[in-house]
């Protein structure tokens, strides 16, 4: 029997630890329910996956929280971002939606229709939206009452070349990307970054997207949440589009290990 996939798993690391490893973008899953609501064929759906995915990236953090010192959490969403996207405003905040990628896409990488026009995406984000928000509130909540602080590491992917639905596609593409926040991301979280992926060919902040994903509830009003997002080049690692993991995947890995480890006291 085929069982419809989590929506999203928390996957316990030490209790000491103030880290989670968020990794939003990584699944290709859409449940049967939300398929029906696709105007894409099968191949049109695959060919999207393949762009949208941040493929392996969820191998990424796992292999980090294995190999780091003190073992981090993992916040891990099972369902493709197709589905909902979890780091978009659910309503008219998000900027986004001029593209029409809000929390509920209703078009595609390439600016093409993915559900009908006049798609009611109401259901979808009570269904999956909230209560995936409504977890990761919990979970940064946990970390900041054991521990006294969280730090949020958006762990993503982003292809070599510009998509359609860019709204700053214009700039630096490096081969490692930091979001970054001026409230909720200190500069020794950022300089610990920036020291654990020196070695792949450089970073750069903020291009070609920025920001970091804190819960709305902490957002821009607790200082003791960090948040940084680690955007990786997608060649660094994989073949694209959607395609096998290279031998940079375990060397990202390891990079993610180190500045998990640098986040500690």
């Amino acid at each position: 029997m085929n069982h419809p996939p989590q929506p999203f798993r928390l996957l316990p690391g030490a209790a000491t630890s103030p880290v989670i490893l968020h990794v939003p973008h990584s699944s290709r899953a859409v449940p049967g329910s939300v398929r029906s609501g696709i105007v894409l064929d099968d191949r049109a759906l695959e060919q999207e996956l393949d762009h949208i995915t941040d493929s392996h990236t969820a191998e990424i953090a796992a292999a980090a929280a294995a190999g780091s010192a003190l073992t981090p959490w993992q916040f891990v969403n099972g369902l493709s971002r197709l589905v909902i996207d979890p780091e978009r405003f659910p309503d008219e905040r998000e900027e986004m939606l001029a593209v029409g990628m809000g929390a509920v896409y209703s078009h595609t990488t390439h600016r093409e229709r993915l559900r009908p026009d006049g798609f009611d995406g109401r259901p979808l984000i009570d269904r999956y939206f909230h209560p995936y928000a409504d977890a990761m509130t919990r979970a940064v909540q946990d970390r900041l009452e054991a521990v006294g602080r969280a730090v949020i590491i958006d762990v993503h992917s982003y292809p070599t070349e510009p998509l359609p639905y860019e709204l700053h596609g214009g700039g630096p593409r490096p081969p490692i990307c930091l979001g970054t926040d001026p409230f909720h991301t200190p500069a020794a979280l950022l300089a610990a970054a920036g020291t654990a992926f020196a070695g792949f060919g450089g970073t750069g902040l903020d291009s070609p997207f920025a920001g970091t994903y804190v819960p709305l509830e902490h957002y821009g009003k607790d200082e003791r949440v960090g948040a940084l997002m680690v955007e990786i080049r997608r060649d660094v690692y994989m073949s694209e589009p959607g395609g096998p993991a290279g031998p940079g995947l375990p060397a990202l890995a390891a990079a993610l290990a180190e500045l998990v480890d640098g986040v500690l006291p």
